[in-house]
């Protein structure tokens, strides 16, 4: 009986013994390669941007907005300003939105548009030798914008001819922001809240920035389109005109691998102690400044900011409209936030400064003298031009290309495209010729941001009545810029290239549209954005960028299979 017992017990040992080794076996193969990971469905799932944009189906957005009725004052101001931009309108147009039918493997129509009237008519005339007037000759890119999926990248611009080319495909599309040195690995549900600080992506693999998709955000808008008066136009604060719906205000750009850090003033402001960002280009940099003016301030009236234009010599000149920028200082940290107008990029100066009705020579190849005086005191530049370049501004601006100091005489480079491109390579490679004299200067060109017009343009019936934001979740995934002039141009130089072309095309919601102040019909803007709203975007992305949230001591961290690798910025 002993015997059975012992004998029983054995047994019973053996199996318990195989059965641990069998365990400790699936747990080290576990650790290896989770199998049944392999069959979990993937978190989240990636849409294409499909052309259900461009329908008119409504897209019920999760936070509900209600209008702030404005003061009377208010109205009276912003009033004003619109009344005198649509009376530089009378003269003024503008280009032609992006066309990447042409050279696109798959794209996405994004719905339609919205109007042009305030912001690049308001830049039009403000002076004879700095005006915007816009005929129907413009080259920005033909109309029929499309969002990006994927395409090749094009080959490198070795000479001139290819440069010469380039107005051909400019509308391609794919967006690739330069690989940032700097980014904040996150991974994102998708619904507005983060909840993991690490993403898997490959070792050494840089955020970017231009794929991605939008999210409803709660936290969202950064500040008050109401309360920002002292900074932002009252024409592209669109809480002050008769528009009901901001669902708009809501949205938050999520990158595909990686999330931007949110935005934070006071971090900001310290990052940026004693040092300068630079805004140079034409209305829609205007735009991006007064947004940056916005963030950093919590869209709160500041009266201890400065008022520091005159270091620049950016003053009102005797019958100007307005002065030719704008400069502001935070005391406190010595921050300066300035914005120079200049659309075309282009140095300009009078051919016969004794004339008042003469001719302006347009360098096609030099950059604006506010650019060579001041860029050693610039610490973040960003740059950008493209809806100006048309024949009816050059025309009734008085503006007569030159290059190389001399009249151009060639008829190829005369082309507006292609003159617009010798510009943009011109600029960029001086730029970039600047940056080992100035190691603190980081530099960027934005690429050019979408128009929306559909069944003409801003003054010929062209809309964009569309105010629901139809991009919710859809991804926008690109692999180069679809503003074709802005990448080749910073292709192999140091210049980076600030890429919004993309997740701005499918946010034909967010412009200013047939919305005024005075409530009245007229032409409708589908150019320029409602603020807050798009270019704040723009701002976070050239933040996360330049890593001015994180400092370069800041080590973001990557998995690489099952192992921790630091990634230096």
């Amino acid at each position: 009986m002993k015997a059975n017992f012992y004998g029983l017990r054995g047994k019973q040992l053996s199996l318990v013994l195989v059965a641990l080794v069998c365990t400790t076996i699936l747990v080290w193969t576990w650790e290896k390669n989770p199998i049944v990971s392999n069959f979990l469905p993937p978190q989240h799932s990636w849409l294409q941007v499909s052309s259900d944009i461009q329908t008119s189906t409504n897209v019920e957005s999760s936070v509900n907005s209600q209008p702030t009725k404005a003061s009377a004052e208010d109205v009276s101001a912003a009033s004003a300003e619109e009344t005198e931009t649509k009376t530089e309108n009378s003269h003024a147009a503008v280009a032609p939105p992006l066309d990447v039918s042409k050279s696109t493997p798959k794209t996405v129509d994004v719905a339609a548009d919205s109007k042009t009237s305030s912001p690049e008519r308001e830049d039009a005339l403000k002076s004879p030798a700095r005006g915007e007037m816009t005929g129907k000759d413009s080259v920005e890119s033909p109309k029929g914008s499309h969002a990006l999926i994927r395409s090749t990248v094009p080959e490198s611009v070795a000479n001139y001819s290819e440069i010469s080319r380039e107005d051909h495909s400019e509308g391609r599309l794919g967006e690739h922001s330069s690989a940032p040195a700097s980014s904040a690995l996150v991974n994102s549900t998708g619904s507005g809240k983060d909840e993991l600080k690490v993403s898997a992506v490959n070792k050494g693999q840089a955020c970017n920035y231009a794929e991605g998709k939008w999210v409803v955000d709660e936290r969202r808008p950064l500040y008050s389109g109401y309360g920002c008066k002292q900074w932002l136009s009252a024409m592209w604060a669109c809480r002050l005109t008769q528009r009901m719906n901001f669902d708009y205000e809501t949205l938050r750009w999520q990158p595909k691998n990686c999330q931007m850090e949110e935005f934070e003033r006071e971090k900001f402001l310290k990052r940026m102690r004693d040092k300068t960002i630079a805004f140079v280009g034409d209305s829609l940099g205007r735009q991006q400044f007064q947004s940056l003016m916005c963030m950093a301030t919590g869209g709160q009236g500041r009266l201890d900011v400065m008022d520091v234009g005159k270091e620049y010599g950016l003053v009102k000149a005797h019958g100007a409209i307005r002065p030719d920028g704008w400069a502001y200082r935070f005391p406190e940290t010595n921050t300066t936030i300035l914005y120079y107008w200049s659309a075309s990029l282009c140095d300009l100066e009078p051919i016969n400064p004794k004339n008042h009705s003469t001719e302006y020579a347009m360098h096609l190849d030099r950059p604006p003298s506010f650019l060579q005086r001041f860029i050693p005191r610039f610490d973040v530049l960003v740059l950008n031009t493209g809806h100006h370049w048309n024949r009816g501004k050059l025309n009734a601006n008085r503006w007569v290309m030159y290059v190389g100091g001399k009249r151009n005489t060639d008829r190829k480079i005369a082309e507006i495209g292609r003159a617009k491109n010798l510009t943009i390579h011109s600029i960029v490679k001086w730029v970039d010729s600047q940056l080992p004299k100035y190691p603190r200067l980081k530099a960027f060109y934005r690429s050019i941001s979408p128009r929306h017009f559909v069944g003409g343009d801003w003054n010929t019936g062209g809309s964009c009545d569309n105010t629901n934001p139809m991009s919710i979740g859809k991804e926008v995934s690109q692999d180069e810029s679809s503003d074709y002039s802005a990448w080749s141009a910073v292709r192999g130089t140091k210049v980076k290239l600030l890429s919004i072309t993309g997740l701005s095309q499918v946010r034909d919601e967010g412009h200013i549209s047939r919305f005024s102040i005075k409530g009245t019909p007229g032409v409708q803007d589908c150019l320029h954005w409602c603020l807050p709203g798009v270019p704040d975007t723009w701002n976070e992305i050239l933040a996360a960028q330049e890593g001015l949230f994180q400092g370069k001591a800041f080590v973001a961290l990557a998995f690489e299979q099952s192992e921790l690798v630091p990634v230096e910025i």
